[in-house]
């Protein structure tokens, strides 16, 4: 396709500008040409059978007035209608929940059924077939398909702390359905290592922000006491959890986490974690790091090589920030059927990447004792602290290429009833879909 076409494409479809990171680097634009299974092809490299097609995007040279301003999560509502959280600010209350109508040949149309929401980012089709949403400091439900969807919002669980927005920009909420029908709820600790900004403990021999009555480094339970409702009183799954963004059960019932780990200015440490949740465990946030490390600020707490410290399943590559999980249960992919799809956010040389795990029973990946990671702009590096989960790398190619395409910032994973793999791309404001590589 000749650059002009590709341009006037990209001007109808909505696709084009993005951004590499909250820095002042121009902002590249994702580069088309030709198609991906009937959207227009985006120059990230995949695995060999796949191609990347961009579904919705800025304007090229409107960045700031796209529609799409963090798209965090996407959800399946109907063929070709998707409903879409977006964040809309990090500081004021413009998040949005989208109806968006994306069916290939067709501008991609969006409609806000809820408006001036305080960080949505939580986004699940409950049992009832309600939509839940997960706001800063509540979850709420609503009738997407009904007329008047705002109309019909109604708090489900209300007075989850009120993070508000900190620096390590963790203040956001997750749930999932538990098998047995509870509401398993994270808010996020606020800070990142529970330390002061003179490096001085939070607590005295414990940090407060993980334990007690009122911790939020942790992942909260609510009882279902009928249909549709949930106790306004919780009990606490677990402990020592910074950030369980990254929050799911598998297809056998198994919770598992992904711990978006501290920000030490290690390039390469320390690694981000998969855990198993079970009920009473501590995980050992902030006090350990990687298998039985303890972490400078906290030495001495817990004896992280004891049984108080309920070890990770596996370890994955350092500052990845992985914030979404699924499992791939589509046609179109059959090597990947039954495999954990996970999402790589970090913008360091780590993240940028969708990646796929072979699982066990359980549906946990993996892990192996000789397990390597990759890193932009190439090569990969050992794991040297246990073992840990070997990713089948889906986008080999998703760092910033001048002229060609952003970094990637991938979230919320959705698989489409065609089984292509959709994901929100929230820095860049694109919806993003892989797909077999056909035209």
């Amino acid at each position: 396709m000749r650059a002009g076409v590709a341009i006037a494409l990209g001007l109808l479809l909505g696709w084009g500008v993005a951004n590499h990171a909250a820095q002042a680097a121009p902002r590249v634009n994702y580069a088309a040409r030709g198609t991906c299974d009937g959207w227009p092809r985006i120059a990230i490299e995949t695995q060999a059978g796949m191609c990347a097609g961009l579904v919705t995007g800025p304007v090229p040279g409107a960045f700031s007035q796209r529609a799409l301003r963090l798209p965090r999560v996407l959800v399946p509502l109907e063929d070709g209608v998707w409903l879409v959280s977006d964040l809309g600010d990090w500081t004021r209350s413009r998040g949005v929940i989208w109806r968006m109508t994306a069916r290939p040949g067709q501008p991609v149309a969006l409609a806000p059924l809820l408006k001036d929401l305080a960080l949505p980012h939580a986004l699940a089709i409950g049992p009832d077939g309600l939509a839940y949403v997960g706001e800063m400091s509540r979850i709420l439900r609503f009738d997407p398909r009904a007329p008047d969807p705002a109309a019909t919002v109604e708090t489900v669980i209300d007075g989850l702390p009120d993070n508000k927005l900190h620096d390590n920009r963790h203040p956001l909420s997750q749930f999932v359905f538990a098998p047995d029908g509870a509401l398993l709820v994270n808010v996020g600790a606020p800070s990142d290592q529970c330390l002061d900004d003179q490096g001085r403990r939070v607590g005295n021999d414990r940090c407060d922000q993980s334990e007690g009555p009122l911790a939020t480094g942790v992942i909260r339970r609510y009882a279902q006491v009928g249909p549709g409702r949930w106790s306004s009183d919780f009990t606490i799954l677990a402990r020592g959890l910074r950030n369980s963004v990254a929050l799911a059960v598998s297809p056998s019932g198994a919770i598992l986490q992904a711990e978006n780990s501290y920000d030490l200015p290690d390039r390469w440490s320390p690694y981000e974690e998969l855990n198993r949740i079970e009920p009473g465990k501590h995980y050992g946030w902030p006090y350990c790091m990687d298998m039985a490390a303890s972490t400078p600020g906290w030495a001495g707490a817990m004896d992280c090589a004891s049984a108080d410290h309920a070890r990770p399943l596996a370890l994955l590559p350092p500052h990845a920030a992985p914030l979404a999980m699924t499992w791939y249960d589509g046609a179109m992919f059959p090597t990947l059927k039954g495999r954990m799809l996970m999402s790589w956010h970090g913008y360091r040389s780590t993240g940028g990447r969708l990646v796929a795990f072979d699982v066990d029973a359980t549906g946990a990946p993996v892990a192996r004792a000789r397990a390597t990671y990759p890193v932009y702009p190439s090569g990969s590096r050992p794991f040297g602290a246990g073992p840990a989960a070997q990713a089948l790398v889906l986008t080999p190619g998703w760092d910033r290429r001048e002229g060609q395409r952003p970094h990637g910032t991938p979230v919320g994973i959705a698989v489409a009833p065609d089984g292509s793999i959709w994901v929100a791309d929230d820095k860049n404001g694109a919806i993003i879909r892989f797909a077999v590589d056909r035209p």
